[in-house]
């Protein structure tokens, strides 16, 4: 995927974005690739992307990393950012996968589900 999208959705505008993808997708007209991850108000969008996570956002954009390699590179403890990594993943901004290593078990490998994330708020 090239881009994601964060932005805040009234639930009517959801479900008609939904609904126009379903009469594209019953004529028979493919449906365009695209990521959306949608809150309802500004405060919502907040209360996810934290100061913090919108560092390691940017900071798996310069290059994936492990959730040690993250905390080192952000100087934080490595438990916060393995909760701050969960809930990205959780609403599909980012893709946890296991690396193995070589006599020494598995490693979390984070990395971006899109190349761009574009972020959209309107007050």
């Amino acid at each position: 995927m090239q881009k994601t999208e964060i932005r805040v959705e009234r639930v009517g505008a959801f479900f008609e974005r939904g609904r126009k993808l379903a009469i594209r997708a019953d004529r028979g007209r493919p449906i365009p690739r695209s990521a959306v991850v949608a809150f309802d108000d500004v405060e919502s969008l907040l209360h996810v992307l934290t100061e913090k996570r919108v560092s390691l956002l940017k900071q798996l954009k310069q290059t994936p990393a492990s959730i040690s390699d993250l905390a080192r590179k952000l100087g934080r403890d490595r438990s916060a950012v393995t909760r701050d990594v969960q809930v990205l993943e959780r609403f599909g901004v980012r893709q946890v996968t296991e690396k193995p290593l070589s006599g020494h078990g598995k490693q979390k490998w984070i990395t971006p589900v899109a190349r761009d994330i574009r972020l959209t708020a309107q007050l």
